[in-house]
């Protein structure tokens, strides 16, 4: 190995470990890279190592970061943002979800039923894993506890649903990684749709067959309420609205009539309406949806500024060109080297957040796939699915102290933990299917194109 070989692994690690210091990880990915830039022109100039690495180096640095503010696609994040945040002070989600509980709660695991369906409109039109997941909790988990459901047959359900929003599109992920990658955003929410949707009937298909096996579980109601015209009416006007703005933002999207910051306009736009509609606008919900978009967009724009500067003194180190033989070096195939690629990514799910991970491998790993003859948009959702699995493992996983934040008293960490695993297992199998019917991704680019 080079000089900058042992530098590139040895800024790997020095960020594996910062993490963990609690450091906001935007600041520990910057100054990596001034401390890591620092020791390449140090160890070139002073002890001639053949670092490939120089002052001209860190000005191209400063202009890629600047290439990314002045980014137009990146606009369509705050939008999405936006769009979700209004939705969920709009009161449409728990209407939808009361409505949808009652009409299937003669059928047992109906509510866990409502609930998936709930999620993934959520995710359709928010995007946001903590907004769904905290929303979801509120709504839906006492009133499972309350009808008899296992504490961790309810608590899995509504965490693993929650993060359908970072597979589903609009997905702020997915904007992010098809920016990082330089391919188009509308083929990437295309590629990603079918995957997402065979996850939720996974979910369903696993909550009716446990609800079947083992009522006990999750129990059907004993006196549930007759079916009525005025329940079925208002089961249609609390459905209508969010499917509609769903239509509106994805479809101009896929039918190309607005690029996808456009259409994150009209989804934020919409949302506002959608609000005023239920009557629950006012000036302090406004204040609170912009303040919560700012935060948002702040926290994701500073790790992403971070981790550019840090993937470019990575690559100015030879640590992409590392990679890349430590890949192609592996005694596999092709495919195996793919899936070597997956089981990496699976495993740092576990200590690092999506972002530092799109952010930062997916673009070092990205390379080897398109050199290998691999369509990027197929591996690019494989990948998404693959990540999706971050949030439900320990010890990071935000989607399960998201949950723990809003869950009743008696609902610990470890009854949430147990209660995940069996959607880890149908994510992992959504991703298999994925690897051998490559279609579900690339079918509606296709079609599209």
């Amino acid at each position: 190995m080079s000089a900058g070989d042992w530098l590139s692994v040895a800024m790997f690690i020095s960020f594996i470990v910062l993490i963990f210091t609690g450091f906001p990880v935007a600041w520990v990915l910057g100054g990596l890279a001034v401390v890591f830039t620092a020791i390449g022109i140090i160890a070139e100039i002073d002890f001639g190592w053949p670092v490939t690495m120089s002052w001209e180096y860190s000005a191209l640095v400063v202009d890629r970061i600047w290439d990314v503010m002045n980014n137009w696609v990146l606009v369509a994040l705050p939008m999405f943002i936006l769009m979700g945040i209004m939705l969920e002070k709009s009161g449409l989600a728990g209407r939808l979800l009361e409505n949808l509980a009652t009409l299937l709660e003669r059928v047992p695991g109906g509510l866990a039923i409502s609930v998936t369906t709930i999620g993934v409109l959520l995710a359709a039109s928010t995007g946001i894993i903590g907004a769904s997941v905290v929303l979801l909790g509120l709504l839906a988990l006492p009133s499972m506890l309350r009808q008899g459901y296992q504490a961790e047959f309810a608590t899995g359900t509504v965490a693993a649903v929650g993060t359908l929003g970072i597979l589903i599109p609009p997905s702020i992920m997915l904007v992010l990684m098809a920016d990082r990658l330089a391919i188009s955003v509308g083929d990437l929410f295309l590629g990603a749709l079918l995957p997402g949707l065979l996850l939720s009937a996974l979910y369903i298909a696993f909550i009716v067959m446990n609800a079947s096996l083992r009522p006990g579980v999750a129990p059907a109601v004993s006196h549930a309420q007759p079916i009525t015209l005025d329940l079925l009416g208002a089961l249609a006007k609390s459905v209508l609205p969010p499917i509609l703005l769903i239509f509106a933002v994805l479809g101009s999207i896929f039918f190309g009539l607005a690029t996808p910051t456009e259409a994150a306009g009209v989804g934020a736009f919409g949302a506002v309406v959608l609000t005023w509609m239920t009557g629950r606008l006012s000036r302090e919900v406004v204040s609170e949806a912009l303040t919560e978009t700012t935060r948002t967009t702040a926290y994701i724009f500073a790790i992403f500024l971070g981790a550019t500067a840090f993937s470019l003194v990575l690559r100015g180190l030879g640590g992409d060109e590392l990679i890349e033989r430590g890949l192609l070096g592996l005694p596999f195939e092709p495919s195996g080297i793919i899936i070597a690629i997956l089981l990496v990514t699976f495993l740092l799910g576990f200590v690092l957040d999506w972002i530092e991970i799109t952010l930062i491998v997916l673009p070092l790993v990205a390379p080897v796939v398109t050199g290998l003859g691999f369509d990027l948009i197929w591996f690019t959702v494989m990948f998404a699915v693959c990540l999706q699995t971050a949030f439900l493992t320990p010890p990071v996983g935000f989607a399960i102290f998201y949950l723990k934040g809003v869950a009743p008293s008696g609902v610990q960490v470890a009854t949430i933990y147990r209660g995940v695993m069996p959607f880890i297992g149908l994510q992992l199998l959504a991703l298999v299917l994925l690897f051998f019917f490559r279609d579900l991704a690339l079918w509606l680019p296709s079609v599209a194109s």
